[in-house]
């Protein structure tokens, strides 16, 4: 069957709201599909090629930012805050492995979430669950948990403005590497952390001040002065993305533009899959989240589709099996990849197969249980001799009290203090920049 920006329609569909009014529905499609790119396909082409580097082991990919991006919390300084810890774990990530740091937030369209029971009940009452701020409301009221397809013009005006901030940082100044020592270290004040990074970013200030006795500076390098960013998120809501989805006017290929690079989710990732069809005929870098009910079978059909000419870069493979399991089943997903000559990137979520509920019923993920995936998980490709080559992240630049443990030792009774998620417990800055230090230390010991 040739493929069309629609095709995916007859396949299976699952996690994709259904709309009581298709006329709206179809105008807000419409005025979608009128609206300029986010992104552009000369930016997801220079990732790719990124990507294809990581594939070969040459470069490392670093992916982080919120579960899911709300509309009550959208503010300048969230986003400056997040990208500044992405920065400095990229700095803290480069030192540890002597490698480019391929940068790519979940920002600037990671709406939409699939759930694991389509309604919740609350005081007796069962509503639709919360399906993203994209697709529905937070607040546990009937008519606010309808889907609404007026959302998604919201979702979009909301990615527009975050990509125009994150454009301005990175191309503006912010990410000048002479502003190392200056970039706010968060709530992180004191604490080994703290002085390692102070200690990193004055070996780079005198790198710097080398490298311009020697005549390179930023006035005449403007290298120095920006760095290189880019978007995703899970390629969910269909419809919104078709709505996106532009034939690039100079090569004629069909790139999604609400991002960079996108992922097919572990509910999704099925041969018979929409969401599948719908990646398969967009050029943009994939992701494909791999857990637990892994089919290897399957996932062979699923590359077929999406990469048949093995193209270093088009796809990542994300574990998230979590500390528990990862042992049991990252070493199969590696040797039938590897025994299929797959090129792949491979990283880690060590978020989602780590969740757990507090005594009191809170969702939270233990700091420690993270660290022993992102461990694990970089034994065992040492040991089967693939590449370790990125992390994903649930992470925020906030001072949130979400995930325990970590430098700041937070306890399940911290966890009423400043828990702002959405959906998912996140790592706060001070505790992912602390991952950071420690991914550094653990690729080096297991490079030696």
């Amino acid at each position: 069957m040739m493929w069309e920006k629609n095709s995916w329609k007859k396949f299976e569909a699952l996690h994709i709201p259904t709309y009581e009014d298709t006329n709206q529905l179809n105008n807000v499609l419409n005025t979608l599909k009128g609206f300029p790119p986010l992104v552009f396909a000369g930016e997801v082409r220079s990732l790719r090629k990124s990507l294809g580097q990581v594939a070969e082991g040459n470069a490392f990919l670093l992916q982080g930012g919120d579960c899911a991006e709300s509309f009550s919390e959208f503010h300048a300084d969230n986003i400056r805050d997040t990208f500044r810890v992405i920065l400095q774990m990229a700095v803290i990530l480069t030192s540890g492995t002597n490698l480019p740091i391929v940068k790519v937030g979940r920002m600037a369209g990671q709406f939409a979430k699939p759930r694991s029971s389509p309604t919740e009940i609350k005081n007796g009452e069962e509503l639709e669950s919360y399906r993203g701020d994209i697709i529905n409301s937070i607040e546990f009221e009937s008519s606010l948990r309808k889907p609404d397809p007026e959302r998604m013009l919201k979702g979009y005006s909301q990615a527009a403005s975050t990509l125009n901030l994150l454009r301005a940082f990175a191309d503006g100044g912010y990410a000048d590497l002479r502003y190392v020592n200056s970039w706010n270290m968060g709530f992180l004040k004191s604490g080994p952390e703290y002085e390692r990074y102070r200690s990193l970013a004055n070996k780079i200030q005198e790198s710097l001040n080398f490298m311009e006795a020697l005549g390179v500076s930023s006035k005449n390098t403007p290298q120095l002065t920006k760095t290189e960013y880019y978007t995703c998120h899970e390629a969910l809501l269909l419809p919104y993305e078709e709505a996106l989805t532009r034939e690039d006017s100079t090569t004629g290929d069909i790139y999604d533009t609400s991002a960079h690079f996108v992922w097919i989710g572990d509910r999704t990732r099925f041969p018979n899959s929409a969401h599948v069809e719908f990646c398969a005929g967009i050029q943009n870098p994939l992701g494909i989240k791999c857990g637990p009910t892994v089919n290897y079978d399957d996932l062979i059909k699923i590359l077929d589709k999406l990469n048949p000419e093995n193209s270093p870069g088009r796809i990542t493979l994300i574990s998230r099996y979590g500390s528990e399991k990862v042992k049991d089943h990252l070493p199969k997903l590696i040797k039938r990849i590897s025994d299929e000559g797959r090129s792949v990137v491979w990283s880690c979520d060590p978020m989602h197969g780590n969740t757990v509920k507090s005594s009191n019923g809170t969702k939270t993920r233990p700091f420690e249980n993270i660290l022993n995936e992102v461990k694990n998980n970089i034994k065992i490709h040492n040991s089967q001799g693939s590449w370790f080559g990125g992390i994903h992240l649930e992470m925020t630049g906030q001072n949130v009290t979400e995930c325990t443990g970590g430098i700041d030792d937070i306890s399940e009774s911290d966890l009423k203090d400043r828990y702002h998620t959405h959906c998912d417990p996140r790592l706060n800055a001070n505790q992912a920049i602390q991952l950071a230090f420690l991914i550094a230390d653990e690729l080096k010991n297991n490079a030696s």
